[in-house]
C-alpha cells in the first residue's frame, strides 16, 4: 500500500488512509496559537482547553519538523520567466526581466507545496545552473524513502551548505514546508507563530529620475504606502533631487535609503550631511559602505545614529550567521536586513531567535521575485510579528502576476486568508 505522507514515528507502520485522514484532522484540530507562547510556537487545543494543572504541550514548526513524516510522491523544478515593467537598476546591476526556477513537491497523500529559487545577476550561477541544482534535488527527494520533515529538510541543507546556493535550499525549504502545511490544513503564518494574518510593506523606488520618482511616490501615497525604499545611484546631487521630488509628491513618508555597497565611509557621511541640509534625512541607510568594510561601516553607524538619529541596517554584510553575530556582538548595525532567498525558511528562524535579544532590530526584503517567494516571506513576517521594517513588494515590478491565489494585496496591505499552506501556486502546466 501507498504512503499518504504520515508515518507512526513510533513504530514506522503506514497508517490507512482512514487513519491518515483522522491524524490529519486530529494534528489540524491541535494546532492553535496561544498569544503566550514564543514568536515561533503553537500550542495544542487541550493545553488551552485542558486544567491548568496539566502540562502544556509545544506544537510548532520545530515540533511538527519532528513528528510529520514526509513521503515525496513527485517533486520538479521549471523555469520561471516573467517580465518587468521596465528595467530595474540594482547596485551596479541591471534587471531586464525576472529568470528564476519554480520548484513544486508533491506528497504521496496529494498535497502540493510551492517554492522559488530566485537567481540575481550578483550570484555565481544562472538559471541553467539553478535548474539542473534543482533537479539533482527533486530526483533525491522523488526516490528516497519516507523521513521526518526535519531529516529531509537537514539533508537540503547539506545538499546546498552556506550561500553559494543558499537560494536553491529556500526554494526548496519553501515547497516542503508549503506541502506539509497543506497537509494539516494549517496556514503558514500560524505555523510561523500566528501573530497576525496581515502585515504592511514599504514599496521601493528604483534608480530613475526626480521626474519618474515623484510620479512613483504620488501614485505609492494614494496606495497607502507610508513607507519608501530609495536606491542611492552614483551621483548625490541627483540623488537629492529624487529624494526631495519624493517629498514633494508623498509628504509624510518615511525614507529606507539603500546604497547598496556604493559608498566610502566618508562618502557615505557625506551624503547624510548634505541630505540633513536639504531636509531629507532617512530614516534607515541601508549598506552604506563595502560589505567587508567593517571599519566604516560602524563610523558611518556611530556618525547615523548619534548626529542624525538615522538607523544603519546591514544587507549584503549578513552573508551567514558569523557575520550577524559579529554585527550583534560589536555593535555595528541597528537593523539586520535577512532575505528569504539567504538565508531560507530555517535560517531565518534561527536568525530570529539570535537577534531578538539583542535590541537589534529586523528587516526583510525581497528582489526580482512573484508572489510565490513574497508569500512565503509574507506568512514569515506576519506571523512571527518581530520585523520593524517590511518591504516585499517587488511583485509589483513585474509586468504580469503569475501566482494564482495566495495574499491578497490591497495596497500597502497585505492580508494572508488562505485557509491552509501559503495559498499561492502556479498554473503548471503552461510552464511545460
Amino acid at each position: 500500500m501507498a504512503s499518504l505522507g504520515f508515518f507512526c514515528p513510533t513504530n514506522s507502520l503506514l497508517f490507512s488512509r482512514s487513519s491518515v485522514v483522522n491524524h490529519r484532522r486530529d494534528l489540524q484540530t491541535r494546532f492553535i496559537v496561544s498569544s503566550s507562547t514564543s514568536s515561533s510556537e503553537l500550542v495544542t487545543q487541550s493545553a488551552v482547553s485542558g486544567s491548568t494543572e496539566r502540562p502544556r504541550t509545544s506544537l510548532g514548526l520545530k515540533n511538527l519538523t519532528e513528528i510529520f513524516w514526509v513521503d515525496v510522491h513527485c517533486a520538479k523544478g521549471r523555469p520561471l520567466n516573467v517580465g518587468l515593467q521596465e528595467p530595474v537598476t540594482v547596485g551596479c546591476s541591471r534587471l531586464e526581466k525576472v529568470e528564476n526556477v519554480a520548484v513544486r513537491v508533491e506528497l504521496s497523500n496529494g498535497c502540493v507545496g510551492w517554492g522559488e529559487v530566485s537567481v540575481v545577476p550578483w550570484v555565481n550561477w544562472n538559471q541553467a545552473t539553478a535548474l539542473e541544482e534543482v533537479r539533482k534535488a527533486c530526483e533525491f527527494l522523488s526516490q528516497g524513502p519516507p523521513v521526518t520533515l526535519n531529516l529531509v529538510l537537514h539533508q537540503i541543507s547539506e545538499m546546498f551548505p552556506g550561500s553559494e546556493f543558499a537560494s536553491v535550499r529556500a526554494g526548496l525549504e519553501m515547497a516542503l514546508v508549503d506541502a506539509v502545511a497543506n497537509s494539516i490544513d494549517v496556514p503558514l503564518w500560524r505555523l510561523f507563530g500566528g501573530v497576525s494574518d496581515s502585515l504592511s510593506t514599504a514599496a521601493t523606488i528604483p534608480t530613475t529620475s526626480s521626474a519618474k520618482a515623484f510620479d512613483l511616490a504620488a501614485k505609492y501615497c494614494k496606495l497607502g504606502f507610508k513607507t519608501l525604499e530609495i536606491k542611492l545611484g552614483r551621483n548625490v546631487n541627483a540623488d537629492i533631487e529624487v529624494l526631495q521630488a519624493v517629498r514633494a509628491a508623498h509628504p509624510h513618508c518615511l525614507f529606507i535609503l539603500d546604497a547598496n555597497e556604493g559608498c566610502t565611509s566618508k562618502e557615505a557621511i557625506e551624503v547624510l550631511h548634505k541630505l540633513n541640509e536639504k531636509g531629507v534625512i532617512p530614516t534607515v541607510f541601508e549598506q552604506p559602505v563595502h560589505r567587508d568594510d567593517w571599519r566604516g561601516l560602524c563610523d558611518v553607524s556611530n556618525v547615523a545614529r548619534h548626529k542624525y538619529g538615522v538607523s544603519v541596517a546591514a544587507d549584503e554584510s549578513c552573508r551567514d550567521l558569523m557575520d550577524i553575530q559579529k554585527l550583534m556582538e560589536e555593535n555595528l548595525v541597528d537593523v539586520i536586513n535577512i532575505k528569504l532567498s539567504k538565508f531560507g525558511v530555517l535560517g531565518i528562524l534561527e536568525i530570529v531567535e539570535m537577534v531578538k535579544k539583542s535590541g537589534l532590530e529586523l528587516m526583510i526584503d525581497s528582489v526580482a521575485q512573484t508572489r510565490l517567494a513574497t508569500g512565503v516571506a509574507g506568512h514569515l513576517a506576519a506571523g512571527l510579528g518581530c520585523f520593524r521594517y517590511v518591504n516585499i513588494s517587488a511583485p509589483s515590478l513585474l509586468s504580469e502576476d503569475p501566482v494564482v491565489g495566495g495574499y491578497e494585496v490591497a495596497g500597502s496591505k497585505y492580508k494572508f486568508v488562505n485557509s491552509r499552506g501559503q495559498g499561492g501556486f502556479l498554473k503548471w502546466d503552461i510552464f511545460s
